[in-house]
């Protein structure tokens, strides 16, 4: 039996544009996912993923003819996980060359979080076969590759996607202020891909420009240690993307009398938000249906 674990992941800065190379503050979280594999039979994989409250979301019985034919037109949780483990074996060539595999995947967030199911996946598959996990993402799902070193490191870090190769540093994000820091779910998902796709359909103009001055929040934000500075720079940030997207900020569109700041996390609409406030915002987002509130020291590592 073999185990392998990822971290979770929250994109503080750099949302759409770090497709076009520009820094991502990225926040590995202390949610996240292992893979166990132990030996199997009958040239089949018996997958298995289990929520963080133990109950199975996907079950189901792979071939190793399954893996090997042609990728079904359909879209579903199973023809994903072919097209991952297909992938996988062009990358490795020794993947199917055993009796079969049991393979148990366990959350420890629940799985409509949005912190980086497919991600903590793909890199756990990645350790498991020994291939390179931003290949495998390249060739599956696509993205910028942030949610993949965050699922690698264990501090924040700055990521930059260059035509090279991703550039992983750490980003020595440690804010003294962090008890006035929470994460709010939505209680909306976000795809990724769809995120994406949307973020490629507009044309952008003037992108080089917001994106240096983008890079300079994000530096900013690592050396602060005033928490006034850190929400106006967030607020900033919130304001270029906005104009970037055409699209309102999340104050804008759903919390307008908060008093404080609230910065959209990864894909804007869905999943977390970040909010800075003077005392614990519990209250006011639980009488607005958002009763998933986080510290931020109980989700960052």
């Amino acid at each position: 039996m073999e185990r392998f674990y990822s971290n979770g992941k929250l994109m503080l800065t750099g949302e759409y544009v770090v497709l076009d190379g520009a820094k991502a503050l990225g926040l590995p979280t202390r949610f996240g996912q292992d893979i166990v594999v132990s030996s199997g039979t009958n040239k089949e994989i018996r997958w298995t993923c289990y929520e963080a409250d133990g109950q199975i979301w996907y079950n189901d019985v792979l071939t190793f003819d399954d893996i090997l034919a042609p990728l079904p037109v359909e879209k579903s949780v199973r023809t994903t996980l072919i097209g991952i483990l297909k992938v996988a074996s062009d990358m490795q060539p020794d993947f199917l060359k055993t009796d079969g595999y049991v393979v148990e995947t366990h959350l420890t967030f629940p799985r409509l979080w949005g912190l980086g199911t497919s991600a903590t996946l793909l890199n756990n598959i990645a350790q498991w076969l020994k291939i390179d996990p931003y290949i495998l993402l390249r060739d599956s799902f696509g993205g910028s590759g942030y949610d993949i070193a965050c699922a690698q490191n264990n501090k924040p870090i700055i990521y930059r996607k260059t035509d090279s190769g991703p550039i992983v540093e750490p980003a020595g994000f440690n804010p003294p202020f962090a008890d006035h820091l929470y994460f709010v779910y939505l209680n909306r998902k976000q795809s990724s891909r769809a995120a994406i796709a949307s973020y490629y359909a507009n044309s952008h103009e003037d992108l080089d420009r917001r994106i240096a001055k983008l890079d300079k929040i994000t530096e900013t934000l690592c050396t602060t240690d005033n928490i006034a500075v850190f929400a106006n720079e967030l607020e900033r940030h919130e304001a270029i993307l906005s104009d970037v997207l055409e699209m309102q900020t999340v104050k804008e569109a759903f919390f307008s009398d908060f008093k404080g700041t609230v910065k959209s996390l990864g894909g804007w609409g869905g999943d977390f938000i970040l909010a800075i406030s003077a005392e614990d915002p519990w209250p006011y987002f639980n009488e607005r249906g958002f009763d998933t509130v986080i510290p931020y020291r109980k989700m960052v590592l």
